[in-house]
């Protein structure tokens, strides 16, 4: 299995201000470390969407082929990481977030109220990459990858053309 390069974007004022330690990032690292991807070095943003869009943009341009950002997906003021991500965005992958936030209403129905998106973004002389805007819960990034794990190679995959399994 060929070893990806993947981010993982913490979006969160507080988180950025050392007002509280970042907790759902190094779920998300951790896990993608587990499946085999080289994982980049933490990096906690302000909820800022130019700030975020920048951080998106230098992870691909660092080789990353998977983004996932983690907070600023809820209904609050300063939850802008959609706002940030979906201009980046060629197309979404709906299904995705549609299961996390199913999951997660199993558990709390406060989870339907995450807009986080998933999507390739292509930037002009790099590969596709595929990013993903987990909630910033523990709770919420262990349900992401417990959705999108199993499929983070498979999908790299598709992106640079490989042929579909016929299982």
């Amino acid at each position: 299995m060929i070893s990806y390069k993947a981010a993982v974007i913490t979006c969160s004022d507080r988180a950025a201000a050392d007002v509280y330690e970042d907790r759902s990032g190094p779920v998300l690292r951790d896990a993608l470390a587990g499946l085999g991807f080289d994982v980049a070095e933490a990096v906690i943003v302000p909820d800022d969407v130019e700030r975020i869009a920048d951080e998106i943009e230098q992870a691909i341009e660092a080789g990353a082929r998977v983004i996932m950002t983690t907070g600023g997906t809820g209904v609050g003021p300063r939850d802008v990481t959609v706002e940030a991500t979906l201009p980046l965005i060629d197309y979404q992958l709906p299904g995705l977030m549609e299961e996390v936030r199913r999951r997660g209403a199993e558990k709390t129905t406060k989870s339907l109220l995450s807009r986080g998106v998933a999507g390739v973004v292509s930037l002009l002389g790099y590969p596709r990459a595929l990013v993903i805007n987990a909630p910033g819960s523990r709770g919420g990034a262990r349900d992401t990858i417990a959705v999108v794990g199993d499929l983070l190679h498979h999908i790299v995959d598709q992106l640079d053309g490989a042929d579909h399994d016929m299982d």
